[in-house]
């Protein structure tokens, strides 16, 4: 993608202030409408197969039985994937996460050299009657010797209370970490999350946010006959390490980062257990 078709270029003083304050910002549009319909377009193509990777992971709804499950690669031509994760070798995404805006705010948050722990494709399909709780995008379950604190999650479909938009409390990242094993414990929501606090998180498509991955979070059911679909990558210093090999995870920003024209399929090392 030209630069010409990013939105905004700039993280300002006043975008760190609201930031470090409410833990959430919004970036606004920051995609042309020709390169957000090249991304939506890329999507439908690797979930119908016209693109493929060999090393990413994708997760299948099967609407007859109604339940989800793990495919290596495309291994059905459908649109009903549920998340699709490791799409940083994908050039056109590559490319749109390592855009001026964003090497800025990691360089504010991270540092020169920095990772991506996860990047992924989510879709709340069309009538989705299942919510997410409240939770930190945290925890002991992540496998890796530090917490994440950055995420920038991109609409590429309008996100609104109706179709189970994100949900929100601003401010709730300076409590730190919670519970380190991801989810706010039901008996805590009054102290951490009281009603009068919970605000909806409305985007339209291309409008990406940028989170704290210690803000409190969670997601509604889609009682609408549309899916409602974005994409979510999570960095960090290129120097955390997973516990259990002390792997390292794909550099976006810094020394040895990817590039687009060159980025080969992921190491299969990296795809071999899910983290996070």
């Amino acid at each position: 993608m030209e630069k010409s078709m990013y939105g905004r270029h700039d993280f300002t003083e006043t975008d760190h202030a609201v930031f470090a304050e409410q833990g959430y910002l919004h970036l606004g549009q920051v995609l042309s409408a020709g390169a957000l319909g090249d991304l939506q377009q890329r999507i439908k193509d690797i979930m119908l197969g016209c693109v493929r990777y060999k090393n990413m992971r994708l997760q299948y709804y099967d609407e007859e039985s109604g339940k989800l499950r793990r495919t290596m690669g495309n291994e059905i031509a459908s649109l009903s994937y549920r998340r699709i994760d490791d799409l940083e070798q994908d050039p056109l995404f590559l490319a749109y996460m390592q855009q001026e805006l964003y090497h800025q705010i990691t360089r504010r948050y991270i540092g020169e050299n920095v990772a991506v722990f996860r990047s992924m494709f989510m879709n709340k399909p069309a009538y989705w009657d299942q919510t997410l709780p409240w939770h930190q995008d945290i925890g002991q379950g992540w496998g890796i010797d530090d917490n994440p604190t950055i995420t920038i999650w991109l609409a590429l479909d309008q996100a609104t209370t109706a179709n189970g938009c994100m949900q929100i409390v601003p401010g709730s990242q300076r409590h730190g970490v919670i519970n380190e094993k991801h989810f706010l414990p039901p008996e805590k929501e009054v102290e951490y999350a009281p009603p009068q606090e919970v605000i909806d998180l409305e985007v339209a498509a291309g409008e990406a946010v940028l989170l704290h991955n210690f803000l409190l979070h969670r997601s509604g059911e889609n009682p609408t006959p549309d899916a409602r679909c974005a994409f979510s990558m999570t960095f960090m210093d290129a120097d955390v390490r997973t516990l259990d090999t002390g792997q390292k995870f794909p550099v976006i920003f810094g020394r040895n980062a990817l590039h687009p024209q060159t980025m080969g399929d992921k190491a299969e090392e990296l795809v071999e257990k899910f983290y996070g």
